[in-house]
């Protein structure tokens, strides 16, 4: 930090965040200034170290867009300083809905009703950069990009065989989705950077309204075709009452249908969506083998 005019003198109030599931996160001041610190577990996986150095260049791309996400400070990529590859980044003043909503989006449906929307917008947001102009050469491999994600989640539930005791899958009609995503697969939509688990558990809302503060944890980024993670959306999206959903949120009522944030994305995006469905099924089926 000393040589990167990050402040002098040691570390205070140091203290360790929630959020996110892979990595760690600390809190610290310096100088009277607040950083946050992204690293990978003590026990890192193999990749550990080159998804910090991929998640600190994507947020350096997006440095100069309208796109809501922390603010990157510097990035580290040599592991012998911490033992591992790491980043600094800015603090975010806001919440994750999924943990439980302050007193003031609780308590209105028409603010909730905008944090829907805002969700959508920040999808927008991203999905409107050209990765060609963020220096973003060798991140990810967009051509066939599609043709390769039934062959290599299909490989991932394969891989499941080699551990000790594994049943097998329980997955009905897999074959039959299987063949479905190779039949129907569409002709890609132009090449964007893609966020990969866009879900309301890796958004940050404003405290004062229903605005996205911040788009987090972008461990899976990479280039491709952006409506990946619309089908996501779609997939994860809870029901009218909030029920059915892969992420819970109380109280629901308020948050749009995602019939109105599919149409709200295809009233904003030049990006054809007749082929959404297929995008869905898609995410079912990767979170299936997940």
């Amino acid at each position: 930090m000393d040589g990167k005019g990050l402040g002098s003198g040691p570390l205070e109030s140091v203290e360790p965040l929630a959020g996110g599931t892979q990595n760690l996160l600390l809190r610290f001041v310096r100088n009277g200034r607040t950083f946050i610190l992204r690293r990978p577990p003590e026990h890192k996986r193999k990749n550990s170290d080159e998804t910090m150095r991929r998640e600190a260049r994507v947020l350096g791309a997006l440095a100069d867009t309208d796109v809501p996400h922390p603010r990157l400070i510097a990035a580290e990529g040599d592991t012998d300083i911490l033992g591992a590859a790491f980043y600094l980044m800015e603090p975010i003043d806001g919440f994750q809905a999924t943990s439980g909503l302050p007193a003031f989006h609780a308590s209105d449906p028409a603010v909730r009703r905008s944090m829907g929307f805002s969700f959508v917008d920040a999808l927008l947001s991203l999905h409107a950069v050209d990765p060609a102009t963020k220096n973003l050469d060798g991140f990810g491999k967009p051509d066939g990009y599609l043709e390769r994600q039934v062959p290599r989640w299909q490989s991932q539930l394969e891989s499941y065989n080699e551990m000790e005791g594994y049943p097998g899958p329980d997955l009905p009609y897999l074959a039959e989705i299987q063949a479905f995503l190779e039949a129907n697969r569409p002709e890609p939509s132009p090449t964007g950077i893609i966020h990969g688990d866009y879900h309301l558990a890796n958004v940050m809302f404003r405290p004062a309204d229903g605005e996205i503060a911040a788009i987090v944890d972008w461990e899976l980024a990479t280039q491709g075709d952006p409506l990946i993670d619309l089908g996501l959306v779609v997939a994860f999206w809870p029901e009218a009452d909030g029920a059915a959903g892969m992420m819970s949120i109380q109280p629901w009522d308020g948050f749009p249908a995602i019939d109105e944030l599919v149409a709200h994305y295809d009233a904003n995006s030049p990006r054809d969506l007749s082929s959404l469905d297929w995008y869905a099924v898609l995410a079912c089926y990767k979170t299936g083998i997940i």
